[in-house]
């Protein structure tokens, strides 16, 4: 028997739920509906309103009976059963989806949505404590003549009155504002704003004011989805453009400017040879791919001496826990040849300092791959490339989860795959590492579900902490002097990840800063630097060319340990470099900015994010400067409860030597004739 949640009607202050029941022949006359919310493990009953033809059936529930005061929760997630009870036997259904709301509003700052998870199973999610200041619209486009934009006119039933969308130039300050005359549907509301009325050269921000149960509002518009997805630039007479764009923070701008000069279309047009020897390169990059498959499909023999093949990052540095193993190598056994798969633009560094490498997708790296005994990486290998059975290939990874992982990973937004195929790819990939470096038990764990990993795992820390553990305090000034960061001043350092919504193209991010560098200068300049180390997959290089006697872009830095070292804070969102920068017991802030977005539209979390960090979140910008000028008066962690809990789940076990036994595995292997 299947119980399927087919549709959701709103009625006044009430939602009407549909369900479908599939093979089932018993009475419902002792049925009920039972919702289990999976933090609290809360349980609400609801019984059937009535039966319809064809084994379709209602249930009546308030969205407002479904949140409550429970600590600091703000995320209430409900599964649903379907329970039927007769004399004989009890059956517990869990009710399957096959229907997908949009939000709807509970008040200024909750809202609830339906959904399904991964396993297609129905999810009735509540969000309380959302901004006050954000209003979330369904699209924005550009037409040949209008600005469009969508939304929805009721909060819990309630009609919004006298609604306003407001243009703010960010300028000169100036305000436009245009009436809400329009309905789309019933429900939602549509305005069009004349493209002539937007001032030329200009930058404004969206807004909306209305009025609510007699309470004048105004809020930012803001959009969970890409803009990509929508008509975003437009070109009109006059040579002007009109190109829409969209803020760190969701909130959308609206972009004025001239188009280009006929010199400047001539310069591009030029500039178009650029693109074609791009397109020749995509094409030979193709055909490389091409020939890269047949050549794994010969028949090799392991080399008579021991060769290890080292990658990070799919050969974007030489970096991370296989360089800390890499360089205990080159120290306790330098007969053995080491190699390092790398990107051609390393050369110059591996040259420098004397690393043997090889470039990725050449001939000479497909035969160095095939016939070495070990594999040494942190990031997946292509799967076209073959692994030969005489090999050993040690997965280091590269992080403690925070965020989701692979099979846990219940919607992939990523360019150029598919959710099932990423977790088809994922675990096929997992299951060719031979052994699997764990920081700590709860990664263990993770790894073992979401990578539907069989194989071995050595619980012995990450490598590249080992430094953190084994550096002593006069060696950190030596890494500020030789970073260039004055030696009288602190450091903030600041470690975003990436989000997966934010891509360019397949493989590339883009990233915006979500602070103020003249506010954060006001504030700290004067004894404080900031470094930043954004994630290897963001694209776009930050252009902090004003602010360069306190600003310092080391994303591109090797070795993220020193910029750990050097460091007296360490600032985050999800990335989960904290649980790095956590055996040094400094203070860590966490500045998850987008925080719903992030957790529902993207990837989602292991922990619980609101209780389960070591250091306090900052909500917003100001927020976030305050915190700062706390916890930089508070250096040492040690005497703190909350940060010490955390420190002892997740960093006791590394006691400096995590390297060492890698290496010692490896040598076993070796020694066993492996």
């Amino acid at each position: 028997m299947r119980a399927i949640l087919s549709g959701v009607h709103q009625k006044k202050r009430a939602q009407f739920l549909e369900f479908e029941l599939l093979d089932f022949s018993g009475s419902l006359e002792n049925s009920h509906f039972l919702f289990i919310e999976k933090n609290s493990l809360a349980s609400i009953t609801r019984p059937i309103v009535r039966e319809s033809v064809q084994n379709m059936i209602k249930v009546k529930i308030s969205a407002k009976d479904f949140y409550f005061e429970n600590g600091d929760q703000s995320e209430f997630e409900w599964q649903i059963y379907f329970i039927t009870n007769s004399r004989q036997t009890q059956q517990v259904i869990q009710v399957e989806s096959e229907y997908l709301s949009d939000r709807h509003q509970l008040g200024l700052t909750s809202y609830y949505q339906f959904n399904s998870d991964g396993s297609g199973m129905a999810l009735f999610n509540i969000r309380t404590q959302q901004s006050r200041e954000e209003f979330m619209i369904n699209s924005v486009n550009l037409t040949d003549t209008d600005l469009e934009i969508t939304g929805y006119n009721k909060i819990d039933g309630t009609i919004i009155k006298n609604q306003q969308i407001v243009l703010k130039n960010q300028g000169n300050n100036g305000i436009l504002k245009f009436p809400v005359t329009q309905t789309l549907f019933k429900g939602m509301f549509s305005v069009a704003i004349p493209l002539t009325n937007i001032p030329k050269d200009s930058t404004g921000e969206l807004f909306i004011e209305y009025q609510l149960n007699n309470e004048d509002i105004s809020q930012r518009i803001v959009i969970a989805k890409s803009l990509a997805e929508q008509a975003n630039q437009i070109q009109l007479p006059g040579n002007r453009t009109i190109l829409l764009e969209k803020k760190f923070n969701n909130g959308i701008l609206v972009k004025e400017f001239k188009g280009a000069t006929i010199p400047e279309k001539i310069v591009a047009a030029a500039g178009k040879a650029g693109t074609i020897a791009d397109v020749i390169r995509m094409i030979s990059d193709k055909l490389n791919l091409v020939r890269m498959r047949q050549l794994f499909k010969f028949g090799h023999t392991p080399y008579e001496n021991t060769t290890i093949i080292f990658e990070s990052f799919g050969g974007r540095q030489v970096s991370d826990s296989p360089y800390a193993i890499y360089q205990l190598f080159q120290k306790l056994y330098p007969g053995i040849r080491m190699v390092w798969s790398i990107d051609r633009s390393l050369k110059k560094f591996c040259r420098q300092n004397q690393i043997e490498y090889v470039v990725r997708r050449t001939n000479k790296w497909v035969r160095l791959l095939e016939k070495s005994q070990f594999w040494i990486s942190n990031a997946r290998f292509p799967s076209w490339v073959k692994k030969p059975s005489y090999l050993t290939y040690i997965q280091t990874w590269h992080g403690t989860p925070l965020k989701k992982l692979g099979l846990d990973i219940e919607n992939v937004s990523m360019p150029g795959t598919t959710t099932a195929k990423y977790h088809k790819n994922f675990v096929r990939e997992a299951n060719r590492w031979d052994a699997l470096v764990s920081p700590n038990d709860y990664s263990t764990r993770i790894f073992r579900s979401a990578f539907g990993y069989n194989n071995q795992i050595l619980k012995v820390g990450y490598p590249r902490n080992d430094e953190l553990i084994n550096t002593e305090p006069n060696q950190i000034n030596e890494f500020k002097k030789q970073l260039g960061i004055p030696l009288d001043k602190k450091v903030v350092m600041y470690a975003p990840t990436y989000r997966d919504n934010q891509f360019a193209e397949k493989g590339k991010y883009t990233f915006e800063l979500p602070f103020n560098l003249d506010d954060f200068r006001k504030s700290f300049g004067n004894d404080t630097v900031l470094i930043l180390r954004m994630h290897y997959l963001i694209s776009n290089a930050l252009d902090i060319s004003d602010y360069s006697d306190f600003v310092y872009d080391f994303s591109n830095y090797p070795n993220i340990s020193d910029l750990y070292l050097v460091s007296d804070l360490l600032i985050t969102d999800y990335s989960s470099v904290f649980f790095d920068y956590a055996y040094l017991k400094r203070p860590i802030l966490f500045y998850p900015y987008d925080y719903h977005l992030y957790k529902e539209e993207l990837r989602g979390f292991y922990l619980d994010y609101q209780r389960d960090l070591p250091g306090k979140i900052a909500k917003n910008s100001s927020q976030l400067l305050e915190e700062i000028q706390h916890v930089l008066a508070h250096p040492d962690m040690s005497a703190n409860d909350q940060f010490m809990k955390f420190y002892n789940r997740f960093c006791a076990i590394n006691d400096g030597l995590s390297s060492l036994k890698v290496v010692n595995y490896v040598m076993h292997q070796i020694e066993k004739g492996i």
